[in-house]
């Protein structure tokens, strides 16, 4: 499996963007895809998630009402739509892909990780 990430950018606070992913490999048996982050010095932190088959997602709680995860899973890729962006969303945003945990936030059943995507919101 490969993840790609692009999207990222330098932006304002208050501006858009939207960051894709573009899956290969073995994908017929993704069970969920999601988006990480990790600001300069911090963890690596859940963004939000989406079930590969089905309409289950979730968010983290700071991006629940400016963000939105999406997919085709015919073209293999999902997005998210960064609305509202603020200064405290400045990381690098990484896609993961699991197999068999739908749209969890544990970091640890996420088997397949891309190369991240650099999003910098300034004020």
């Amino acid at each position: 499996v490969q993840l790609q990430a692009s999207g990222g950018g330098s932006v304002q606070t208050g501006d858009s963007l939207k960051l894709s992913c573009a899956a290969s490999g073995r994908t017929a048996g993704f069970a969920g895809l999601a988006w990480f982050r990790q600001a300069p010095g911090k963890d690596r932190k859940f963004v939000a998630a989406i079930a590969w088959s089905g309409r289950s997602t979730y968010y983290e709680d700071s991006v629940k009402s400016r963000f939105t995860i999406s997919k085709d899973t015919d073209k293999n890729m999902i997005w998210l739509q960064m609305d509202n962006l603020e200064p405290e969303d400045t990381a690098v945003y990484y896609c993961a892909a699991n197999f068999g945990y739908g749209s969890t936030w544990y970091r640890s059943e996420y088997a397949y990780w891309g190369e991240g995507t650099l999003v910098t919101v300034s004020s």
